[in-house]
């Protein structure tokens, strides 16, 4: 078996962890049972570029449980966890290419060894996966019968390759599942990201001036987790509606370069480029802290934060300080990456539950019907969202009502009125 990851040695601690993480993901453990009886994946070769975390783990588990054969490579050079990767290889026998730090000819590297796999499907945190085989490995595309993508960034990629024609093959957006960015984006986002600054800074935010860029649904989760720590919270924002939903919610908004003058923190989170730039580092105060918790490290410029300072020194796990010209100090965490996964452990197994649940019915979905299904971005069906909510509740032993024939009638007709 081939595989490159940091040490197979940390594969018990690795199991471990995973073993902690499926506690938490019922919904996941039941799609196993029924994956492993039913194996409607048997035979689908599988390249997945996904954050290697635990809750990875026990969803490349359940597909192998579902009869794929899966290789797993990493989204992102600083989210790998090097235990579970070293687990999944012991004992899952899975190739696992995926070492945290690694540099960016080695992620690539890896991503091009996932796809000597020739898959028949691709599952993608941000579309690098996808992109690469479309731009670079052509000649695999006529095996691949579908993919997925789990992040806003890369519903955002596969969109404008969509627009432009140049999608070869449908990919289902399991981002915009409800059951995956109201719960994940916002639960998930928001507590991990907290955890991620607080782990990289260990400062305290309560009485802090804390601006988020953007207020899509990670950054309504970052908002609200850290006005929950007390903290002042500003936002900035593009969109007139988003930006009127967050003063109704109870934040101040403004334009990013007045923000800059008076936040303590920054994070942002909108899968844009450049939101924080050189003349907001211009004004900002002396120990401002910067973060990301977009999926790509290019929404703080640092190249301009680079030129822009005479001095640059790591001061703590993930945090580095840059001195600028006038002296001022600007503190970068987990190097302008995921936060929360380069400084922390991302987002709670919970989440992931339905997030991964969801992952796994839309493999599935696709080997019954990418068929049917022209070559474009589709939302997870319905009844399979509804489905994993429906899991979800059971696990915590929540019910809830059922519409009676009556209310059902009532809901399908136009003629009852006043």
């Amino acid at each position: 078996m081939n595989y490159d990851i940091k040490d197979i040695s940390l594969a018990e601690q690795g199991r471990f962890r995973m073993q902690w993480a499926a506690r938490e993901m019922p919904v996941l453990s039941q799609i196993e049972a029924r994956f492993a009886k039913e194996r409607p994946l048997e035979g689908l070769r599988v390249s997945a570029c996904l954050h290697v975390t635990a809750e990875t783990g026990n969803l490349m588990r359940v597909l192998q449980a579902g009869g794929a054969d899966v290789v797993l490579t990493a989204s992102n050079p600083l989210s790998t966890q090097d235990d579970v990767a070293a687990a999944l290889v012991a004992y899952h026998e899975m190739p696992v290419f995926a070492i945290k730090g690694e540099d960016n000819a080695t992620y690539y590297r890896h991503i091009h060894a996932a796809l000597d796999h020739k898959p028949h499907v691709t599952m993608d945190d941000g579309c690098d996966l996808l992109a690469t085989l479309h731009s670079e490995r052509a000649e695999l595309l006529d095996h691949v019968i579908g993919g997925t993508e789990e992040t806003t960034t890369g519903v955002i990629r596969l969109k404008a390759m969509a627009r432009e024609g140049a999608l070869r093959y449908p990919v289902i957006a399991v981002n915009d599942a409800l059951t995956k960015h109201l719960f994940d984006n916002r639960y998930g986002t928001g507590q991990s990201t907290i955890d991620g600054i607080v782990r990289a800074t260990n400062i305290l935010l309560a009485g802090k001036t804390f601006v988020v860029a953007g207020y899509g649904w990670c950054s309504r989760g970052i908002a609200m987790r850290a006005k929950g720590m007390g903290a002042n919270v500003v936002v900035t924002e593009v969109d007139p509606l988003k930006a009127l939903e967050a003063v109704m919610d109870g934040f101040r908004v403004m334009p990013m370069v007045e923000a800059a003058k008076i936040g303590d923190i920054f994070c942002s989170a909108t899968g844009d480029i450049n939101v924080l730039d050189a003349p907001h580092f211009e004004v900002m105060k002396d120990g401002a802290i910067l973060a990301n918790s977009g999926h790509f490290n290019v929404e703080i410029n640092i190249p301009a934060l680079e030129r822009m300072s005479t001095e640059r020194r790591r001061v703590r796990h993930q945090l580095d300080e840059y001195v600028l010209r006038d002296g001022r100090r600007l503190y970068l965490a987990g190097e302008g990456r995921l936060v929360n996964l380069a400084a922390a452990e991302g987002h709670p197994a919970a989440v992931m539950d339905m997030s991964f649940a969801n992952q796994a019915l839309s493999l599935r979905y696709l080997r019954e019907h990418a068929h049917e299904l022209p070559r474009n971005v589709f939302p997870v069906p319905e009844h399979l969202d509804q489905e994993v909510a429906r899991m979800k509740l059971k696990a915590m032993g929540v019910e809830i009502d059922v519409l009676t024939p009556e209310q059902q009638a009532y809901l399908s007709s136009w003629t009852e009125g006043t």
